[in-house]
C-alpha cells in the first residue's frame, strides 16, 4: 500500500497517481489532500493522529512550502512504515509514533532536475514512494538514490505548563467541524463537571450530545486532547481562538 497526504486539493494528486501507476502496482490510499495549506505542524499532527491505525505502508507526504529551494527529500523509516516527503519536519511526529519504542531512521534521497521546480510531489515524492513500494520497506535503504543521513529537520509540539489552578497549553489545529484541538492531555478533564477556557466558563461533557444544540463544551477528542467545540456548531468561532492561540484552562 501506498498512501497521499497533501495540501494540494485537486486534481494534483491525480498526476501523482498517474506516476505511481506507471512504477509499480500498490494499492493507493488517499489520507487527505485537504490539509491546511503550507501548514507544516498542522499536517503533522494529523498524520500522527491517522497513520498508526495502517498497517505497514509507505506514506508520501506532500505539504512543502519550501519547494523550489534547497531543502532535502527525505525517506524515513519507522514500526515498518516508510514516509516520503520534504525535509521540512513533516514526517517526524508521525515517524515517532509509528516507531513506538523503536528506532527511527532517515535517508536522503538525491534528486535529478525534476521536471518542475513546483510540483515535486509528482516529479520526486511519487517516484520514490514507488520505488520505496517496490523494493519493499526493510530494503528501500538499499535504492541507489538513498543515503543514510542523521542530519534532518525535526518537529515537536509545545508542551502545556501547569499551574497550580490550572494548566496554560495552545490550540494545535481546528477541524473541519471547528472544533478546536489543544495541545493539553484529556486526562486533566477527569472527575471535572465544569471549567474555565481564557476567563469564561464552560461545561466539561463526555461528546457534543451532552449539552444542548449551539451551546458550547470542553470534551476530549478522538485524538486524546482536550478540545473546545459546539454542539452543531463551530468551537473556533464560539470560543474566538485560531490555531497558535494560547489557552488559560482553569479549574472551578
Amino acid at each position: 500500500m501506498i498512501t497521499l497526504a497533501t495540501d494540494f486539493g485537486e486534481p494534483y494528486p491525480a498526476a501523482m497517481k498517474g506516476v505511481i501507476a506507471r512504477r509499480t502496482d500498490a494499492d493507493v490510499t488517499d489520507i487527505a489532500h485537504e490539509l491546511p495549506r503550507q501548514d507544516v505542524r498542522a499536517a503533522a499532527f494529523w498524520l500522527r493522529f491517522v497513520l498508526p491505525e495502517f498497517p505497514p505502508a509507505v506514506h508520501c507526504v506532500v505539504v512543502d512550502p519550501g519547494v523550489g529551494t534547497d531543502r532535502k527529500v527525505l525517506v524515513v523509516r519507522a514500526g515498518g512504515h516508510a514516509l516520503v516527503g520534504p525535509d521540512n519536519g513533516v514526517l517526524l511526529p508521525p515517524a515517532r509514533a509509528l516507531a513506538g519504542e523503536g528506532d527511527i531512521e532517515a535517508f536522503e534521497v538525491r534528486v535529478s532536475d525534476p521536471e518542475s521546480n513546483t510540483f515535486h510531489g509528482r516529479d520526486v515524492f511519487a517516484p520514490v514512494a514507488a520505488d520505496c513500494h517496490e523494493v519493499g520497506v526493510a530494503e528501500c535503504d538499499r535504492l541507489p538514490a538513498l543515503s543514510r543521513t542523521r542530519e534532518f529537520e525535526s518537529l515537536s509540539f509545545p508542551e502545556p505548563t501547569e499551574r497550580d489552578d490550572g494548566i496554560d497549553g495552545e490550540v494545535l489545529v481546528v477541524d473541519g467541524f471547528g472544533n478546536v484541538v489543544t495541545n493539553v492531555p484529556g486526562e486533566v478533564l477527569d472527575g471535572r463537571d465544569r471549567v474555565r477556557v481564557n476567563g469564561d466558563p464552560a461545561p466539561v461533557a463526555p461528546s457534543y450530545a451532552h449539552v444542548g444544540q449551539g451551546d458550547r463544551l470542553v470534551t476530549v477528542g478522538s485524538h486524546g486532547n482536550v478540545e473546545f467545540a459546539v454542539n452543531r456548531g463551530r468551537g473556533d468561532e464560539a470560543f474566538g481562538l485560531d490555531p497558535g492561540d494560547e489557552i488559560k484552562l482553569r479549574w472551578g
